[in-house]
């Protein structure tokens, strides 16, 4: 078996990498290292079963290529930066689902007929029903990392039914522990390792999510792939339980040994497109044995202490001749 990841350098990418290897798959990895890090793939890189391609995704040519001889697609590869969506709108479209459609025509082009997506909670938008499940209505869609995401999903969901693939959709929360590079818990971080004092807050500390453990994420994916066999899969990967950023900030400031003063914004969304309450229904994940293993509040422990152990992540993306670069 071999596995082609897009996004291999990113947070759950590489965590996905390390796993496939484990498991004595073989493993090509597609970056362009824009938010991937190199420092996340040292071990896969030492291994004889692991390759690298250093490309953009929206080179199709390069894609393609990469991609000859894989079985199996896990498309990892996005543009996450929810928050600034406004200032740069053409991102998501391009990156998250222009991207997607290369990846599909990519398969299309070297007869691959497996693929696993990393979508969204994102998707629901602002759902009325709490946990939302996969069969809820769509709503009108509030930022447009959720559209991009909606948009792929369309697009995988339209080539299984033209092309025969089959499709695996998992729409996550936000993800958790070590190698995680983007989201609150980073950026509370970085605020108290330069300030401990004051910490200031988008938003009003209210907003409540649902997190997973990246762990825990990679064991519920390959536990639906084992499992089921219709044409498209849909899954929530979440918790069954959410904590408010208020929570959060405690337990960040707890294991960091802070007391700061904290400022926040105002209003109960802390940027466009943020929604005030995430929590996904897992029963159709759950029904098939797996569960999380962590608590959102070991999950946050988890990745603060990562986040100590690693400074780099403050550093720029070094350069290096490890990444073997397609032309």
């Amino acid at each position: 078996m071999t596995a082609f990841i897009t996004g291999a350098a990113g947070f759950v990418g590489s965590n996905l990498t390390d796993r496939l290897l484990a498991l004595g798959q073989d493993v090509v990895g597609f970056d362009d290292f824009s938010t991937g890090r190199i420092e996340f793939l040292e071990g896969a890189l030492r291994n004889p079963r692991f390759r690298m391609h250093h490309a953009d995704l929206l080179d199709l040519e390069a894609l393609s290529a990469a991609m000859e001889g894989a079985d199996f697609v896990y498309h990892f590869a996005a543009n996450a930066d929810v928050r600034f969506g406004t200032q740069h709108p053409r991102k998501d479209l391009e990156q998250n689902t222009i991207g997607t459609w290369n990846v599909l025509e990519a398969m299309r082009r070297n007869d691959i007929y497996r693929i696993a997506f990393a979508s969204s909670g994102s998707v629901y938008g602002e759902p009325r029903v709490f946990p939302t499940p996969e069969g809820s209505p769509i709503p009108i869609q509030t930022s447009l990392y959720g559209a991009s995401k909606i948009a792929a999903e369309g697009f995988i969901e339209a080539y299984s039914e033209g092309f025969g693939l089959q499709a695996w959709i998992f729409r996550f929360v936000s993800l958790l522990g070590p190698r995680y590079s983007h989201g609150h818990i980073i950026d509370f971080y970085r605020q108290l390792r330069k300030h401990p004092n004051v910490l200031n807050v988008l938003g009003d500390g209210r907003q409540r999510k649902s997190y997973l453990d990246v762990e825990d994420c990679i064991d519920a994916i390959l536990t639906a792939i084992r499992h089921n066999s219709a044409n498209v899969n849909i899954f929530n990967l979440g918790t069954d339980d959410a904590c408010e950023v208020n929570d959060s900030i405690g337990w960040i400031c707890e294991h960091l040994g802070v007391t700061p003063r904290i400022v926040y914004t105002g209003g109960k969304r802390g940027w466009i497109g943020d929604s005030p309450l995430i929590l996904l229904d897992c029963s159709r994940i759950n029904a098939l044995g797996w569960h999380p293993t962590r608590t959102i509040q070991q999950s946050v422990a988890r990745t603060v202490q990562f986040l100590e152990d690693g400074p780099w992540l403050d550093t720029e993306q070094p350069k290096t001749s490890l990444v073997s670069t397609t032309e």
